[in-house]
């Protein structure tokens, strides 16, 4: 097994998890076998409880809440990993103090060095061998991320298990990789090296030696400052490589492979691998490419109320994105606080409302992902009114999907009582109900969580169509409430249909509306398993029909639209995937 640790510098958010995402992929596209671990030294048992202003939680196939990293190392090495690829300061100590219950340790004190360490470096070593990609084969390359910049004193415990860890991995097997800053102030546009000198001096001193410094920049850095930065961190020029701001995360990827990272590689780590990347990079650089020169485009509205921090929807949007480059637009996503379009924020600010509803109307598509409690919910609402009745292509994830039968119910049903005991306890039409068996006690890991499988009950489907005529399909789910079964046929004479159901045939899974161009609500969490090449079929649906391509998609077999939309039309990689192999997939 060979280890390839990946330390950050200077500032946090400084790139980490794209970078280690994009080494694993060009190790995979190699001809290797690659799993990755994150390491976030907060003392959470998971993300679970995290608000969304700290940034996605990312839900796994086993039900993990994890964060959001996990999914960049999912998307771009398209594997499937666990909950334990995920290290919490928590969990180790949660294991620590549960072996010293039971008396793993008697006679001994428990202290940080060794028991602490010795936990982190018997994780790794246990998870870096689980098969993550479906042949059931043992991964060769372990990337691992550690979260936090060095120094933090949350992270010295890491560090220092990592120290140890290196002799014990020995040194063929084990590499380090640091990522820095390096900060080009506006007063004078001169890119600047002291901070990465820092921070790689800091990593020394407490017994970690880089192998690879990684400087991220605004823009390209020079040899000369490679030089540099080689000469006051004790590593060859060719050991600095540098990742300036690009214009999507797809260029990481070549930009690592064009400064001979995989002679690196196989060189410092004597990997069996292939001399340079396979096709698979090539595939890469080419939707980098079609990215770039994409003409035209679509613009869909996302309406939610966690639109001031973009990874708060990172899955959602990474989702869009992909089915966008399938059929060869340009993603336009317009992010609209849902609050800002309820009638209080006219009274306060009819700028702000106005606005809002200006985006709204422009929109070809309107997405309603998931989310917690009552607060903008009338506004979404709102949004979902207005897609309806304008025929507006339409998607609801979660959340989306229980306002949007509640939406329906109350304006075409005439329920207006109808609503969720989550955000009315005592509604005399609970149309969404907590589940009995995830009902509130502990909070975290306490809803229904992971992947679950959906039955279509009929043929006459969209998204069945979308899915290659599939019998059913298996998806990831986070949440506590459900539509109430015992009212669903209320709806049987109703152009709303509940189209597909779980297994046991009691929870509502997908809702579809007919005499609509696209307007379908699914209980669970798709853009969890969309892949650059693999677009989530819910979210290409939309994508389709906002473009006006749905139906010629469908009854062309599965098609995709033609390349005319396309500036360079000579490059014929990446046709878009077919729905069937995403099914196989």
């Amino acid at each position: 097994m060979k280890y390839i640790l990946v330390t950050g510098g200077v500032i946090s958010g400084v790139g980490r998890g794209i970078v280690a995402s994009s080494i694993g992929t060009i190790l995979k596209s190699c001809g290797l076998r690659v799993t990755a671990i994150k390491i976030d030294p907060y003392i959470n048992i998971d993300a679970g409880t995290f608000s969304p202003e700290h940034g996605e939680v990312f839900v796994l196939n086993d039900g993990g809440e994890v964060d959001l990293d996990l999914g960049n190392y999912e998307r771009f090495l398209d594997i499937n990993l666990y909950r334990d690829n995920n290290i919490t300061t928590g969990k180790i100590f949660q294991h620590v103090i549960n072996k010293e219950r039971h008396g793993d340790y008697l006679g001994t004190t428990v202290q940080v060095i060794p028991h602490i360490t010795d936990a982190v470096q018997e994780w790794v070593m246990q998870q870096a061998v689980v098969p993550v990609d479906g042949n059931k084969e043992e991964p060769q390359i372990c990337v691992i991320e550690l979260g936090g910049t060095i120094g933090d004193i949350e992270g010295m415990p890491y560090v220092e298990a990592f120290r140890q860890f290196q002799f014990k991995a020995k040194k063929e097997n084990f590499c380090n990789i640091h990522v820095s800053l390096v900060p080009q102030p506006s007063t004078t546009g001169e890119q600047k090296t002291k901070p990465t000198q820092n921070s790689v001096r800091a990593l020394r001193g407490l017994g970690l030696f880089p192998d690879l410094i990684i400087c991220r920049s605004r823009t390209p850095i020079d040899m000369a400052l490679k030089e540099k930065i080689s000469m006051f961190c004790h590593v060859k020029p060719e050991q600095v490589i540098g990742i300036h701001d690009v214009s999507s995360i797809y260029r990481v990827p070549v930009l690592l492979e064009e400064q001979g990272i995989v002679k690196y590689f196989k060189e410092r780590l004597d990997l069996p691998c292939i001399d340079a990347a396979s096709t698979l990079i090539s595939r890469w650089s080419n939707l980098a490419e079609r990215y770039e020169k994409l003409q035209k485009s679509c613009s869909i509205a996302l309406v939610g109320k966690y639109t001031k921090l973009r990874d708060s929807y990172v899955s959602v949007f990474k989702a869009l994105e992909h089915s966008a480059l399938a059929i060869n637009y340009k993603l336009n996503l317009m992010c609209i606080d849902s609050i800002d379009l309820e009638q209080a924020t006219e009274n306060e600010d009819p700028v702000k409302f106005h606005e809002a509803w200006q985006k709204l109307c422009k929109a070809d598509g309107i997405l309603v992902p998931g989310g917690f409690g009552i607060r903008g919910t009338m506004g979404k609402l709102q949004a979902i009114s207005w897609a309806r009745t304008k025929k507006i292509p339409f998607l609801g994830v979660c959340l989306g999907m229980q306002l949007a039968v509640i939406e329906y119910a109350r304006n075409c049903l005439n329920w207006k009582d109808a609503d969720s005991t989550e955000f009315d306890p005592n509604t005399p039409i609970p149309l969404v109900i907590d589940m009995p068996e995830y009902s509130l006690g502990n909070v975290g890991g306490s809803m229904r969580l992971g992947v679950r499988r959906t039955i279509f009950k009929t043929e006459n489907s969209i998204l069945k169509k979308l899915y290659g005529d599939a019998t059913f399909v298996e998806e990831r789910h986070r949440h506590r409430y459900e539509v109430n079964p015992n009212l669903t046929n209320q709806f049987e004479n109703s152009d709303l249909h509940f189209v597909a159901q779980d297994v046991e045939g009691e929870r509502m899974e997908i809702m579809e509306l007919s005499n609509h161009p696209y307007f379908v609500g699914v209980q669970f969490h798709p853009e969890f398993s969309s892949r650059p090449m693999k677009p989530s079929p819910p979210y290409l649906g939309l994508l389709l029909a906002a473009t006006g391509n749905l139906n010629s998609y469908v009854q062309q077999g599965h098609k995709l639209p033609s390349r005319d939309n396309y500036s360079d039309a000579s490059d014929d990689s990446m046709s878009g995937p077919k729905v069937a192999e995403l099914e196989r997939n």
